[in-house]
């Protein structure tokens, strides 16, 4: 995994923003004394679990697929759940282990029926404040489909300009279970567990959960190792059943990581491009600096089963009177000249305190159809969940907004414990 660190690399001799951020701590697996949850855990992680409380070698590959199943076809919240698990194994199971969820601290629903959620993790350590880590997943329903958005990082490690996620700080990396888990907690709120859902015609209807995409809060390939095992629990489909060509991970172009991505987890890549030149792109995505436009689609052509059956989409955010002209339109569809692509643009979501504006519609569709000219599919992506700040740029943990408020106490003279002893009213 690619080390995040502090880059402040000047242009013309001009200040520009880092790349990069640090990540501010590193999470333990567990508080002392606390019961750790299965839920969210790889087959591999789940083995050891059973191996710790004592059950036998040879017996854990039949009791893997038996927890396996309860937690994630069922959907089981309580071990007495398990009624092909012995009374006794249930018992041990009950002693040392939990199934429980990260807590849902608020849901808000937006008028076109997108839903957010604030995720409260299981704390960590010290760092936590005894609250554990807070991050957003978003939940789109579609005619054909549903998508949810889930995080790969508490903050984020880059600093693109143009995105409300990318001007918090960096928390830490969330773990393979926390990822996963944002999946569970969707079912759950959704009711999209087998023997949840509705009949139809003496059958079950399709899934609610039908694709992921990793375009919440953080950059995934800073986060690799977790990533990979959280696909791999994800597409398992003796358990949550997920299609790996329905699962897309966005990156902002972390090079070195591409191909790796491609061979170990067989996602569907999308790339956040933004820009056709590196002076611009230096800026909207100052990663750009590190791992410019021309070694970025060189990683792309190479990416480990691209074709036209699994094209790489890249995402073109409209920016009004910067990026949306014809000459970007047209330099765009040079750019991508042998690569099996879907350009995906996306109206600017405007957030507190962002420089830009969304390009008017009528650009919006003058671009498009320049790209579509070419050959190229070019979705508008229909801004979602605007009004609840769940849209594409938009997610923001309210964990940004309880320490800007804490360190607002501070120097008014009242210390932070203060504040998070007086709880969040």
């Amino acid at each position: 995994m690619a080390t995040a660190s502090f880059d402040t690399a000047r242009r013309e001799a001009r200040p520009v923003s880092p790349i990069e951020k640090a990540p501010e701590v590193t999470a333990l697996s567990g508080l002392p004394g606390r019961k750790r949850s299965l839920v969210g855990l790889s087959r591999a992680d789940l083995k050891q679990a059973l191996l710790e409380i004592g059950v036998a070698e040879r017996e854990t590959r039949m009791r893997v697929s038996q927890v396996w199943h309860w937690i994630y076809v069922r959907g089981a919240r309580d071990f007495s759940e398990m009624t092909n698990v012995g009374k006794g194994l249930k018992a041990q199971l009950a002693d040392a282990y939990t199934l429980e969820r990260p807590e849902v601290v608020t849901e808000q629903v937006s008028r076109d029926g997108t839903r957010k959620w604030l995720l409260r993790m299981a704390p960590t350590g010290a760092h936590d404040h005894n609250r554990g880590a807070e991050i957003e997943c978003v939940y789109i329903p579609g005619d054909d489909r549903g998508t949810l958005c889930v995080s790969s990082q508490v903050g984020c490690t880059l600093t693109c300009s143009f995105c409300h996620t990318g001007t918090q700080r960096l928390v830490r990396n969330l773990s393979t279970a926390e990822i996963v888990s944002q999946l569970v907690v969707a079912r759950d709120a959704l009711g999209d567990f087998a023997g949840q859902m509705p009949s139809k015609d003496g059958g079950e209807v399709g899934r609610l959960v039908t694709n992921i995409v990793f375009m919440g809060m953080g950059e995934p390939l800073y986060n690799l190792d977790a990533l990979i095992d959280a696909v791999s629990v994800m597409s398992d489909q003796e358990g949550l059943g997920l299609s790996r060509r329905r699962i897309t991970v966005s990156t902002s172009g972390v090079v070195p990581q591409i191909e790796r991505l491609g061979l170990e987890a067989n996602a569907m890549l999308a790339i956040s491009l933004h820009a056709v030149r590196d002076t611009l792109r230096d800026e909207l995505v100052p990663l750009n600096r590190k791992y410019p436009i021309e070694q970025l689609l060189e990683a792309c052509r190479n990416y480990p089963g691209v074709s036209n059956a699994r094209r790489i989409t890249f995402e073109y955010v409209m920016l009004k009177g910067v990026n949306d002209s014809d000459a970007d339109a047209r330099a765009l569809v040079r750019l991508l000249k042998g690569i099996p692509a879907k350009i995906n643009l996306i109206p600017f979501n405007p957030w507190p305190g962002s420089k830009y504006e969304c390009s008017d519609w009528e650009r919006i569709d003058r671009f498009s159809e320049i790209v579509f000219n070419a050959g190229y599919a070019s979705p508008v992506r229909t801004p979602r969940g605007r009004d609840i700040l769940a849209a594409c740029g938009q997610l923001k943990s309210e964990t940004e907004k309880m320490r800007a408020r804490a360190r607002m106490l501070m120097e008014e003279g009242l210390g932070a414990e203060g504040f998070y002893a007086g709880g969040e009213d």
